[in-house]
């Protein structure tokens, strides 16, 4: 459980989770919407569709399978809206949110609002796993010896709370405050695990844009103007890592659990936020207690690898220095020379050699392909391009590793 090194997964080869949905099941997704189509109907063709995107995947040579979310309109999925507590509200009132978060400032400066949102409305209980019958189906259609490296992806447990102003995230007659109601995410966040972990999955990947907000000057202003604010950005960082710890505290040694930061991947590769990870390279890195660290490395919008010096010998991290936004493929050399440079910077931090931090290092894209139902701008094609020039990419470095 962070504490010594956790390998296979991850792989030397990943992806982020999401991959570009078929067009009938879009259209079928589109069709059960409206009422034109039946629930027996939807379920059918996403089995097919998973079927389909896990053969791909395996013909690829990936290990860390998922079902490409395609049972998810946005990548966070049905957790909290799974929860006694929380409410799935639609055309939130816009005055709710920090509006300098990089997402809410994204549609507002295009004129427009979030349409939907998840809100603490009453007492947080875990009551069944939304996952569980999707985990079930993943797991039948992969080859039995294929399930334990079989990845499932998780909303960040500070999602619903970051975007809100301070104070409505949640009623102060149910909650007093901040650490009561973080108490009661952490234990729905065990439940889950526990339940996942007995029907036998072993990875997880949470998902979380907000930790990358921190690395983000233009949020940092923002929330330094917001008198309403009564922590620093400090402070809130340092609280939501006791809450990962805590999501986590009870998982067994086997299972697996990574963290995944990005800038933002919205419909037509739109990000948000821009800032390296130096601000928070040693929170990020020696606090938090996961196992793995999938970071995005596409853009000089992510930095340099210079807060890879942080990173603890008993931890990794997946370089995403391929590109999910757009279809142009990267130089091979030029990314064998960025994974190189990582694990120098690694190297430097621990007092090893280049070869030893390569251990701990794989690639992957920056993010997923379809964060959004709807995907990135690119086509399938392009999105099994990308992902073989992962594969070639670990390939050319890791030689006869999965």
């Amino acid at each position: 459980m962070a504490g010594q090194l956790h390998r296979n997964p991850p792989f030397r080869a990943e992806h982020l989770g999401s991959l570009l949905r078929p067009d009938g099941l879009l259209k079928t997704r589109e069709a059960f919407d409206k009422g034109t189509a039946q629930q027996h109907q939807l379920a059918s063709i996403e089995d097919t569709a998973v079927k389909d995107i896990v053969d791909l995947q395996i013909r690829l040579g990936f290990h860390a399978i998922s079902d490409g979310e395609y049972r998810r309109h946005m990548f966070w999925g049905t957790f909290f809206p799974g929860l006694d507590g929380f409410e799935e509200i639609h055309n939130p009132d816009p005055k709710i949110f920090r509006e300098y978060m990089p997402d809410i400032a994204a549609f507002m400066e295009k004129g427009y609002k979030p349409g939907e949102s998840v809100i603490c409305t009453g007492k947080i209980k875990h009551v069944g796993s939304t996952y569980l019958e999707q985990w079930n189906y993943l797991k039948s259609v992969v080859p039995k010896e294929m399930v334990p490296n079989c990845k499932l992806t998780l909303a960040a447990p500070n999602w619903y709370h970051m975007r809100y102003k301070e104070g409505l995230a949640y009623p102060k007659d149910v909650y007093s405050n901040d650490s009561v109601y973080f108490a009661d995410i952490a234990a729905a966040y065990q439940a889950e695990l526990d339940i996942l972990y007995k029907a036998g999955l072993r990875n997880i990947q949470i998902d979380d844009p907000n930790l990358a907000y921190f690395c983000s000057e233009k949020m940092i202003a923002g929330w330094k103007a917001d008198e309403a604010n009564t922590k620093t950005v400090d402070q809130l960082l340092d609280e939501y890592i006791k809450l990962y710890n805590d999501c986590i505290s009870k998982r067994p040694a086997d299972m697996h659990v990574g963290v995944h930061l990005c800038r933002g991947n919205f419909v037509n590769s739109r990000h948000f936020s821009e800032g390296g990870y130096d601000r928070i390279a040693t929170k990020l890195f020696q606090d938090l207690k996961v196992d793995s660290y999938y970071l995005e490395y596409d853009t000089p919008r992510a930095g340099g690898f210079e807060p890879l010096k942080f990173l603890p010998k008993t931890k990794n991290a997946i370089l995403g220095v391929i590109t999910s936004k757009f279809p142009e493929l990267e130089n091979m050399d030029e990314m064998r020379k960025k994974v190189f440079q990582a694990a120098d910077n690694i190297a430097e931090g621990n007092g090893e050699t280049q070869k030893e931090a390569l251990v701990r290092l794989g690639v992957s894209p920056q993010c997923g392909f379809a964060s959004h139902a709807y995907g990135n701008a690119v086509n399938k094609d392009d999105m099994v391009a990308k992902l073989k020039l992962v594969r070639e990419l670990a390939d050319s470095i890791w030689p006869g590793e999965p």
